[in-house]
């Protein structure tokens, strides 16, 4: 098999080349994967377009993406691993510990001068991996990391830890959202949600989401939340949108809740909002949470999958050669749930 990479040629603009060079070899306590399915998150996009909204410039000729699983080819010395291994790549050096200072934002995969996991092949580190879960093809498992680990992170080792008989709310259904709807309903936990239309709805539905609510049929959505839950609020948010719902999204939670932020879809740097009051007033916790977690969180989210049985909501899958329209589908988020790419 050909050893080739799409590769960052302008921004916005990706093209597959073929590396030209032998397949790599592991070194001690590594192991080469052959790389089966990568999915795009939202920041690989801002990556891939050089966005201003992404902290970290790519260099040119950046291999991106950073969310990868696949089979060990070959265990370099002293690994941990043997060939046949089902694997998920970790892509960042956070490996333990709570403190979010442990990220480092240059050392993740598929960003700065680090290439990515939009490849056939790949040598990492034996710590930077860990188990496909039992259960899960290899195009469910490569979506655990960015977008599942997000979700976990901000339901279990956020500022509030959900518990069962708590409420969330969740905006959109891409993948952050629907696996926070996904472990709600796993660990008893009532999940409101919300998106652009009917047909995603349904799929939000079919997660677990108990309350929906079209955003576009109903601007004031959060007076919907509010009804939802006798006036009182959510619990926690898993908040994907940002600036242009955050006002919305404090009145939807509750006295003492918690909001946490994980993205930034609808963030216009000119927009004036005024929280300060639901904030203070009501004893509101905001939390902004960067890199997914770390990689003993994945190891636990690994085993919460395998635990309560979770499928991955996935929109579409793509060849490798077509990873240039699988970048445009997760551009549009047209449908609901992560889009892979098969390599």
């Amino acid at each position: 098999m050909a050893n080739q990479a799409w590769q960052i040629t302008s921004p916005g603009v990706l093209e597959l080349k073929d590396l030209g060079h032998d397949i790599p070899m592991p070194g001690p306590r590594q192991a080469l994967i052959r790389i089966q399915a990568v999915t795009f998150n939202y920041r690989d996009v801002l990556v891939v377009e050089s966005s201003p909204d992404y902290p970290v410039k790519p260099k040119a000729g950046l291999v991106p993406c950073s969310d990868a699983a696949g089979t060990v080819e070959e265990a370099g010395p002293d690994s941990i691993w043997k060939k046949g291994d089902r694997v998920v790549i970790h892509p960042n050096t956070w490996l333990t510990g709570l403190d979010p200072r442990n990220l480092d934002m240059y050392s993740i995969a598929g960003g700065g001068d680090c290439d990515g996991t939009l490849r056939r092949w790949l040598v990492w580190d034996d710590a930077r991996l860990w188990r496909a879960p039992e259960g899960l093809s290899i195009e469910e498992s490569c979506t655990q990391f960015t977008a599942g680990n997000t979700a976990y992170r901000a339901l279990f080792h956020g500022p509030k830890r959900i518990e069962p008989g708590m409420t969330i709310l969740t905006q959109g259904t891409g993948g952050v959202s629907c696996f926070a709807i996904q472990i709600a309903a796993a660990v008893g936990a009532t999940a409101i949600s919300t998106s652009s239309s009917d047909e995603k709805l349904k799929v939000a539905q079919k997660l677990g989401a108990k309350h929906l609510i079209n955003y576009r049929k109903t601007p004031k959505w959060e007076d919907e939340v509010l009804k939802a839950t006798d006036g009182k609020g959510v619990d926690i948010v898993v908040d994907v949108v940002g600036a242009g719902s955050i006002e919305q999204t404090l009145k939807a939670t509750r006295f003492g809740g918690a909001v946490v932020l994980v993205g930034l879809l609808c963030d216009d740097p000119d927009q004036k909002v005024n929280i300060m009051q639901d904030i203070l007033y009501g004893a509101k916790t905001l939390e902004g949470h960067l890199g997914a977690s770390n990689k003993e969180m994945a190891d636990e989210f690994a085993g919460f999958i395998e635990k309560h049985d979770l499928h991955p909501e996935i929109a579409l899958v793509f060849d490798f050669e077509d990873a240039d329209k699988a970048l445009e589908a997760a551009r549009t988020l047209s449908a609901p749930g992560k889009v892979v790419v098969r390599v």
